[in-house]
């Protein structure tokens, strides 16, 4: 299972450990709709909130440094959304992460 395959079951999942193992210390998440950078502590908190599922997710390139990804997101509060991110790996752990979003109809 690729890295981003992992993160995807991970956010799924609400998995918080499988976050803490997935996540590298240094992570830093920037979130292009709203200018935000997360740390690793943020994310995994999120992730336990289990707020949004991940669907159609398609890993469009992935090696040992960078991957690209699109996937659906729908939120608990029902709004949805298409998302593209960008992965950069270190030491087999996701590092850094980007993502832009296009609001879709609920």
């Amino acid at each position: 299972m690729s890295i981003i395959e992992k993160m995807t079951k991970i956010v799924n999942e609400g998995d918080t450990a499988g976050a803490e193992q997935l996540i590298h210390d240094d992570y830093k998440f920037l979130m292009h709709a709203s200018g935000k950078t997360l740390t690793k502590k943020d994310v995994v908190g999120w992730v336990g909130m289990k707020d949004v599922k991940k669907s159609n997710v398609r890993v469009l390139f992935e090696n040992d440094e960078v991957g690209f990804e699109h996937a659906m997101v729908t939120f608990n509060d029902g709004n949805k959304e298409a998302v593209m991110s960008y992965y950069k790996f270190k030491d087999g752990k996701v590092a850094y992460q980007e993502t832009g979003a296009t609001k879709l109809p609920k």
